[in-house]
């Protein structure tokens, strides 16, 4: 919406069905790049992340990115995790901006994506995350802000009595239905809700639950925090496994920062009402340090105005 509102036209190239409610003037579906064999020297004795051997999807994938590169010559592409896609496309001569990452991304193998970008973007704020493996590409590294798809929507009813609210999600989480419902036994001062933690609880819209929740239970994932950040909720964060500690990096900045309470793991049922009064004692100003405000904006201009300008 960001580049739209700027005049720019886009295209996603992505293995994820399109979203309904996302406009944008081309989706180009692209094929998975796994199989159910086991990987065949997926690292090239450990020069990249993914390029195993022998799998169709990804040598379609590749065909799919080149002959759209071929056809549409475009100013810029925008990689979010793939560092082979991203040394694919600016092999094909056209400028790349890397989306970075929190966690541990010093290997070789970031670093080889940072070096070939022309600019690398990191959606959160330099004051809240500061990581010692982009100091060497702080040139071309721009701290935008925590980037929220609710940024600018206005809040939501608040609800009557106090709740928490469970965050789960679509990228793999190791919380249960049953872990929530234990919780919840243990702790019915509160009205106990779950969104995302199995199928049946998907909402689809979640911003009416995130303003009316006393207390937000969520992972690290950079969409959920910058959404609770956007809705200025007291917030336990509990980070999930992910590659390269990618949420516990988070995690760990947000506790230093004083945004929110992080747990290392999942709480037992009788350390749920402190952690909720610390979080409620936190005071939501400090979510700003995250500068969602005019985030997707400054993105936006990183891209058209410092990266390729017209």
């Amino acid at each position: 919406r960001a580049l739209r509102d700027v005049g720019e036209s886009t295209t996603v190239l992505s293995s994820r069905d399109p979203l309904p409610d996302f406009t944008v003037d081309e989706w180009v579906s692209l094929p998975l790049d796994v199989n159910s064999a086991a990987p065949v020297d997926p690292t090239v004795n450990g020069l990249l992340h993914w390029a195993p051997t022998d799998v169709a999807g990804l040598t379609e994938r590749m065909a799919v990115i080149a002959e759209w590169l071929a056809r549409h010559r475009p100013r810029l592409v925008v990689v979010d995790v793939s560092v082979e896609v991203a040394l694919f496309v600016r092999l094909a001569g056209i400028p790349v901006v890397v989306i970075a990452m929190p966690g541990t991304r010093g290997d070789p193998v970031h670093r080889l994506a940072y070096d070939a970008a022309t600019a690398i973007v990191a959606p959160w704020s330099l004051e809240m995350y500061d990581p010692d493996w982009l100091h060497p590409f702080a040139h071309k590294t721009f701290y935008v802000g925590a980037i929220s798809r609710f940024e600018g929507r206005e809040p939501a009813a608040t609800g009557v009595g106090p709740n928490v609210l469970v965050l789960g999600g679509a990228g793999g989480t190791a919380l249960t239905r049953v872990d929530v419902d234990r919780a919840a036994v243990a702790n019915p001062d509160y009205d106990w809700q779950s969104a995302g933690v199995d199928a049946a609880s998907w909402i689809d819209d979640i911003w009416p639950a995130l303003c009316s929740a006393s207390v937000v239970i969520t992972h690290a994932g950079q969409n959920a925090v910058a959404d609770i950040a956007c809705a200025a909720r007291p917030a336990i964060v509990v980070p999930q496994g992910r590659p390269f500690d990618e949420q516990v990096a988070t995690g760990d900045a947000l506790a230093s920062s004083g945004a929110a309470v992080v747990a290392s793991e999942w709480p037992a049922s009788t350390e749920w009402q402190a952690l909720i009064d610390k979080a409620l004692a936190l005071d939501p100003v400090r979510w700003q340090q995250l500068r969602v405000e005019g985030a997707a904006a400054r993105a936006a201009s990183v891209l058209t105005e410092r990266v390729v300008p017209r």
